[in-house]
């Protein structure tokens, strides 16, 4: 009698019937350790930087993010920025701010205005030094537009206001409360005697 190799004996089921189940629980296992060993990844970087800045003393660099949200919003700071203006006695000028104070917040950018005049009969050509007080400000102390980045001419009884556009750097030494931004005006000879020959010869004419 010849009996097939793939038909039950005695009614009993296949042997094999379990497999699938079993395949089953493995992956479910492989899948579970999967996410396991990624969220245990994630977690050494904050331990990490404890065992560095607690146990070894090293401090490590924030993150962008992390710096955004511990720094301090420069809403929360405010300084006076004083002005001042004069002229060498050699340029016949009248040169002064047209405001005393102004209270700014450090980061954000701001105009100010100077008032110029030529109280003499013939164009003059000036030119104006800055200077900012204290002394260790004038790092954190930015001129974005500034009539003293090139030399001004007034005609004979001219009056001009001139702009100054600035901006005072959040990292500003928390001490310092007042600035205080001052300018000379000069005469710049040079230009003065070159604008003098080429108006006097215009008007000699041919």
């Amino acid at each position: 009698m010849n009996v097939d190799r793939n038909t039950p004996v005695n009614g009993s089921a296949p042997a094999n019937n379990g497999a699938p189940r079993s395949a089953t629980r493995g992956l479910a296992k492989m899948v579970l350790v999967a996410f396991a060993a990624f969220g245990f990844s994630f977690s050494l970087i904050p331990l990490y930087r404890i065992a560095c800045e607690k146990v070894l003393g090293i401090r490590l660099e924030r993150t962008a993010a992390e710096g955004v949200a511990n720094a301090r919003p420069s809403s929360e700071r405010v300084v006076t920025v004083q002005f001042d203006g004069g002229v060498n006695s050699k340029l016949p000028w009248q040169f002064a701010p047209n405001q005393l104070t102004m209270t700014v917040r450090p980061g954000e950018q701001y105009e100010a205005t100077y008032k110029a005049t030529n109280t003499s009969t013939r164009p003059i050509v000036g030119s104006a030094v800055p200077s900012v007080a204290p002394a260790r400000a004038s790092g954190y102390f930015s001129k974005t537009e500034c009539f003293c980045f090139t030399a001004q001419t007034l005609q004979a009884g001219e009056t001009r206001d001139m702009p100054v556009r600035f901006i005072v750097d959040p990292n500003l030494p928390s001490d310092v409360q007042t600035i205080t931004l001052s300018y000379t005006f000069f005469k710049n000879d040079a230009l003065t005697s070159k604008l003098a020959g080429s108006t006097g010869a215009s008007h000699a004419g041919p």
